[in-house]
């Protein structure tokens, strides 16, 4: 597991960017546009020299372009994934959703399709970084949902049948979201916006990606699911456990 590193060790001040792209306009247009709003950027152009920027600077946030010579974003970002957790905004101009996926799974908390507005990369940026520094509330330490699975809030962890698996930040924000208003449906709308972000409330793919990724790590058999149940054309629910029962 990859331990991030102690907020007492970042530096304090302007949120720093890391911008990855070949193309030195982009470069510029990017860095242009998030110094104007107040951020400080540095830069790579390959992904050797993000890795290498990622280990020296700690950046607050990677903006990556993924059509890249020798090593594209999409391996760049596997790699990363084995050193850091940083959150990271893939660049491409495929804006199909099969690029999408797979840049999210390879952890990728964002997509952006070029050609893109100053304000859409800005509010997306800004989307990202709250994410990143929300502490979802944790009313208990572990919670017992049933003989077999448990949800440890502290190291953002569950227990199925014993074992103890760890979250992805977004996965555990949306199983604790869910866990919070368990037996009640909670609409697509209301979960991307309180789990991504207002901004993210028409990205359902996001949610249907990452509602498989918790259902493979929490179900006997994911493709007929327990405890996350599917509302089909409305939201999703939790079980409700605590009435179980009764």
């Amino acid at each position: 597991m990859v331990e991030k590193v102690p907020e007492s060790l970042k530096p304090s001040g302007p949120r720093l960017v890391l911008v990855v792209d070949d193309e030195p306009r982009m470069i510029r247009f990017i860095r242009m546009n998030l110094e104007l709003e107040g951020y400080q950027v540095i830069e790579a152009s390959n992904g050797i020299e993000t890795l290498d920027q990622v280990r020296q600077h700690l950046p607050d946030l990677v903006i990556m372009d993924v059509m890249m010579p020798k090593m594209d974003g999409f391996e760049t970002l596997r790699l990363l994934r084995e050193i850091s957790t940083v959150p990271v905004i893939l660049l491409t101009v495929k804006g199909d959703e099969e690029d999408r996926i797979r840049g999210l799974e390879l952890g990728a908390d964002d997509y952006v399709t070029k050609p893109f507005s100053p304000r859409e990369l800005a509010s997306r940026v800004h989307a990202v970084l709250r994410r990143a520094d929300w502490p979802a509330p944790t009313p208990r330490t572990i919670l017992q949902i049933d003989d077999r699975l448990a949800v440890d809030f502290n190291r953002h962890q569950v227990i199925v049948d014993g074992e103890r698996i760890d979250l992805r930040p977004t996965e555990y924000r949306l199983l604790n979201h869910l866990i919070q208003n368990a037996g009640w449906v909670v609409p697509h709308e209301t979960l991307l916006a309180k789990v991504w972000g207002y901004e993210y409330r028409d990205e359902t793919h996001y949610l249907r990606l990452y509602i498989n990724y918790l259902r493979k790590k929490i179900e006997k058999d994911p493709a007929n699911p327990q405890y996350i149940l599917t509302e089909r054309g409305v939201g999703y629910r939790f079980v409700d456990f605590q009435n179980k029962e009764k």
